[in-house]
C-alpha cells in the first residue's frame, strides 16, 4: 500500500505529511514538558530529531505508514506529531501511535480533533476494516485516554517492546472496528464540541 500524502484539516488542527521544514518547531514542541523524559512514550530528544525523521520517512517509503506533524491553525505553530504506522493493506488494517503534544497544548481538544480527523480518513477514505492503538502498560493516563476515544481494549502484549531506558515493556491493544465507527465519530464529535481533550 502507498499513502497518498493527504493534509487532513479540521476547525483548529492541520495534519501535514512530516518534512524536515517541520523539525525545528517539532524541537521547540517536543521541549515544552521535556517530553523526551517521560518513561512511558517514546518523544525523542530534541539532538535525536533527525533520526527520528529518517526512521519516519522509512515509514512512507516501505508504505507502513504516513508521519504528520500537528499544527494549531490559529497560530500556524507545529505542536507535535502522530502518523498512521504497522499497515496491513491485505487485512485493511492500520495502527495510530508515536503521538505526542506539547505539554501546554495537551487537554485543549488539539488530540481529540487530530484523532477525528485521522479516524474518519481512515475508515472512510481508506476503507479500513480496523484501527489500532498500543501503549504503555504502566501509562495509565494513555490507557484512560485511548478508551475515552471509545476503543475496546483487547488484551495485554507481554514483553512486546524494549525501551530507551532497557525496560521490557507491556503494552496494552486497543481497537476500533468499521461496524463501531459510525458511534465513535458521533462521540468524538460531541466531545470536541464541548471542548474535552481526550487523549494525550
Amino acid at each position: 500500500m502507498r499513502f497518498d500524502p493527504v493534509i487532513l484539516e479540521g476547525t483548529d488542527v492541520r495534519l501535514e505529511p512530516l518534512t524536515r521544514g517541520h523539525l525545528p518547531e517539532l524541537c521547540d514542541a517536543i521541549r515544552d514538558g521535556e517530553l523526551w523524559k517521560l518513561h512511558v512514550t517514546s518523544v525523542p530528544h530534541p539532538e535525536n530529531i533527525g533520526k527520528f525523521f529518517e526512521q519516519a520517512e522509512e515509514v512512507y517509503t516501505t508504505g507502513e505508514g504516513l508521519p504528520f506533524a500537528t499544527i494549531e491553525k490559529v497560530s500556524g505553530r507545529v505542536v507535535g506529531s502522530t502518523r498512521f504506522m504497522h499497515t496491513d493493506s491485505f487485512h485493511n488494517r492500520t495502527e495510530i501511535g508515536y503521538t505526542f503534544i506539547g505539554k501546554s497544548l495537551q487537554r485543549t481538544g488539539i488530540n481529540t480533533e487530530a484523532k477525528l480527523l485521522m479516524l474518519t480518513h481512515a475508515f472512510e477514505s481508506l476503507e479500513m476494516n480496523r484501527v489500532e492503538f498500543l501503549t504503555d502498560y504502566f501509562n495509565s493516563q494513555s490507557r484512560k485516554a485511548i478508551a475515552r476515544l471509545g476503543a475496546k481494549q483487547e488484551g495485554i502484549l507481554r514483553n512486546h517492546m524494549i525501551m530507551r531506558s532497557g525496560r521490557i515493556r507491556d503494552s496494552v491493544i486497543f481497537s476500533i472496528i468499521r461496524s463501531e465507527w459510525p458511534g465513535v465519530k458521533e462521540h468524538l464529535k460531541e466531545l470536541r464540541a464541548f471542548g474535552h481533550e481526550s487523549v494525550d
